[in-house]
């Protein structure tokens, strides 16, 4: 299972990403563009995903994804069951859904330094 913390040491390095509070979420951003978010109870992690994806990966694996509410589906968002997440896939979805919002060099730079 990955904590909060694991999330926010991920989230943390990478190159442009602050950490915001709001309404008792945890959110990770570049600029005003939320790519990760923790609920207030530290069970679900939200992050950036391609929506014409999301659909095939919630199906997948029921038990790992949801989708968001109805209200966040237009947004490119899925939610995943913390408990559920080795520290590999986190550390994998939280890259992923950081490159969606910086510049490609920006990307670039930083996984070339891995």
């Amino acid at each position: 299972m990955i904590t909060a913390a694991d999330v926010r040491a991920v989230a943390m390095a990478l190159p442009r990403t602050s950490e915001h509070l709001i309404h008792d979420q945890v959110k990770f951003r570049v600029g005003k563009i939320v790519y990760a978010a923790i609920s207030p109870d530290e069970r679900v992690m939200g992050f950036g995903f391609p929506k014409e994806e999301r659909a095939a990966l919630v199906a997948a694996e029921p038990d790992k994804f949801a989708m968001p509410r109805l209200s966040d589906q237009r947004f490119h968002w899925v939610h995943a069951r913390m408990a559920a997440l080795s520290i590999e896939e986190m550390r994998e979805l939280v890259t992923d859904a950081w490159r969606m919002v910086v510049p490609k060099k920006v990307a670039a730079a930083h996984l070339e330094q891995r």
